[in-house]
């Protein structure tokens, strides 16, 4: 297994500074191509991939292969910037000068601002036919292509979730139980407790309290099994400040307050590095710590994550193939047309689960590929499994960075001992409904 795509983690700062850029442009065109479509005619399609090392290489050979099965398309492959993190701002730059892709990679958080440019392809109509097989997909991969409900901009490029991590080392010495996949929260708190050894700095948990997505999208999973919501269905109000979501941060602020048996990490990165290292006895983290852990030798264990009346929800922030509009029937015939098959089950167990994501449809769990990468990374087959708990979309509204900058600020707040969740939180909404009305 090769280095994951990326760390599964929303970059708010980039999409909060590239934002405008994007938005404003919203209603500029191209110039006019192909009116009518001939599959037959020799067109050109650019494709920024997102992609570096390894994970280039293999997109660059399946798209040769994609050119040999049409020898009249030329599917021009590359990077498209320097990092993925950049490739907001590179499209956005594309657009005012009328220079953009066909098909980009782009992180899921995007869509909802890559839709107000008006330049991406609704492929509403395509994704309906029996052969793109669309509800293999998760809800969440399918909502996030599909980010104001009223078109579908591209095709799934990446899933994931999260569960619970935990290590076995630190369960044997402290005498503990394995978790098991009925565990509740109540268990996952007695068990942190009991694994805490202030004395020797070892915590029963990580939590991240930067403030930034990995602070909010971990707290997702709480406010949902309780019966919460993020935000309104239009996207214009927030709505965590709610019992739910009281009762959901007041869980974690017992843990980290209370209990003391959280480490709080102000870096994102420090409570997966000390999980590794046997410092902290569970995180909730996702397929793309697996690689660290083997190199690391750590003897570690997956389930899903502790539910609330049998609810395991998780959370998962799917990345997309966004399409692109050029005023070129032929063009946009075949980039829908690469998308959908690189994202068909046969290449992604090629390209995804063989540089170790999760696959991308309910029908490659049962794969040889997939068998074969559970075999290589013990608990990736349980994230596969996981799936089943991804249930809601994490927004991807344009409002929604705002929101996550609001809610994160209030957790990290409350779990250091400063502040009441209840007042921590209607403090967020008031912000993040400010901001997202401007």
């Amino acid at each position: 297994m090769t280095t994951p795509l990326r760390r599964r983690a929303l970059r708010t700062s980039v999409v909060l500074s590239a934002a405008l850029a994007v938005t404003t442009l919203a209603g500029c065109s191209g110039s006019q191509g192909a009116t009518t479509l001939d599959t037959k005619a020799a067109v050109q399609i650019q494709v920024w991939s997102g992609q570096s090392d390894a994970a280039e290489k293999v997109i660059e050979g399946l798209a040769k292969e994609f050119e040999k099965a049409h020898p009249n398309v030329t599917v021009n492959l590359s990077p498209g910037a320097s990092s993925t993190d950049q490739l907001l701002q590179k499209l956005s730059a594309g657009f005012a000068g009328n220079q953009y892709p066909d098909m980009s990679y782009a992180f899921g958080s995007w869509a909802g601002q890559l839709e107000a440019s008006g330049r991406t392809l609704d492929i509403s109509s395509e994704v309906k036919k029996p052969e793109v097989k669309w509800d293999e997909f998760t809800a969440a991969a399918r909502g996030t292509a599909q980010p104001t409900g009223t078109k579908v901009i591209g095709f799934p490029a990446v899933v994931d979730n999260i569960g619970l991590l935990y290590n076995k080392t630190l369960f044997d010495k402290a005498g503990l139980a394995y978790p098991t996949a009925d565990w509740t929260w109540d268990d996952f708190r007695q068990a942190a407790k009991k694994l805490t050894d202030s004395a020797n700095h070892i915590y029963g948990y990580g939590y991240s309290v930067s403030g930034s997505e990995e602070t909010t999208w971990q707290f997702w999973p709480h406010l949902w099994q309780n019966g919460g919501a993020i935000q309104s269905e239009n996207g214009k109000t927030a709505e965590f400040a709610s019992p739910e979501g009281d009762s959901a941060l007041s869980f974690l602020r017992s843990m980290a307050v209370d209990d003391k048996s959280v480490y709080l990490d102000q870096t994102d990165t420090k409570f997966g590095q000390l999980f590794v290292s046997n410092r902290i006895g569970m995180i909730t983290s996702g397929p793309w710590q697996l690689s660290d852990l083997k190199t690391g030798g750590t003897s570690y264990g997956v389930v899903q994550l502790p539910g609330t009346n049998g609810d395991h929800q998780t959370v998962s922030g799917p990345d997309i193939w966004a399409l692109f509009d050029h005023k070129d029937k032929n063009r946009a015939y075949w980039a829908t047309q690469f998308a959908q098959w690189l994202t068909s089950a046969e290449q992604d167990e090629r390209f995804n689960v063989a540089i170790g994501n999760l696959p991308l449809r309910t029908s490659e769990a049962s794969s040889d590929a997939v068998a074969q990468e559970a075999k290589q990374y013990p608990g990736y087959d349980v994230f596969v499994a996981n799936s089943k708990n991804v249930k809601q979309t994490r927004p991807t509204t344009k409002g929604y960075a705002s929101l996550s900058v609001a809610i994160g600020k209030a957790i990290s707040s409350v779990l250091q001992g400063q502040g009441e969740p209840k007042a921590a939180l209607e403090q967020a909404a008031k912000t993040a409904d400010a901001e997202m009305t401007k």
